[in-house]
């Protein structure tokens, strides 16, 4: 089983971000883990996160279980960065998906990054996403096979170069699921 470290917070955006990747990680393969885990800084930052504020890590768990992805669910108090890079260790993480946020090089130095910490930490593949309306998301699919395809919206695609269909259609919100 292929197991994923996906450490969320409460940023709604984020989240999103990256429950769309280990998506299309879940469908790429036979079965997965999905790990989500919530650091709080401290136990008052633990005690008085509202349920408004945690239900972006509701939607990634219900979305990513429906995908067919085996859940678990951790919460720990401490540095982000050392906890995260713990647990990867404790469960035997493939890889570790986080949800990174811009900064500028002096906020980064100023603020401190947890991505950069995990980045340069990790012994294992760990992507960063940013928000979800930065992920590239394909412009046309097949209906058929699922071909993505990556050009202009307002390009017509006649015929799939994959398998010959056509029914290539422009990506809406959701991606059109393959008929075969």
């Amino acid at each position: 089983m292929y197991q994923i470290l996906m450490p969320i917070d409460t940023d709604e955006d984020r989240v999103a971000a990256q429950t769309e990747t280990v998506l299309d990680l879940v469908n790429a393969i036979d079965s997965a883990e999905v790990t989500l885990l919530h650091v709080f800084a401290d136990e008052d930052r633990a005690e008085n996160t509202t349920p408004t504020q945690l239900a972006p890590g509701r939607n990634a768990r219900d979305r990513l279980a429906d995908a067919g992805a085996t859940i678990e669910q951790e919460s720990r108090i401490g540095n982000p960065a050392e906890e995260i890079l713990e647990l990867a260790h404790e469960i035997g993480a493939n890889q570790i998906v986080l949800g990174g946020r811009k900064r500028s090089p002096l906020g980064a130095l100023v603020f401190g990054s947890v991505s950069q910490d995990v980045l340069r930490k990790a012994r294992r593949p760990v992507t960063v996403t940013g928000s979800a309306a930065a992920l590239e998301r394909p412009s046309h699919r097949c209906v058929n096979c699922g071909e993505a395809y990556y050009s202009d919206p307002s390009t017509e695609i006649s015929t799939c170069r994959r398998c010959g269909g056509v029914h290539v259609e422009t990506v809406t919100d959701e991606p059109a699921e393959p008929t075969a």
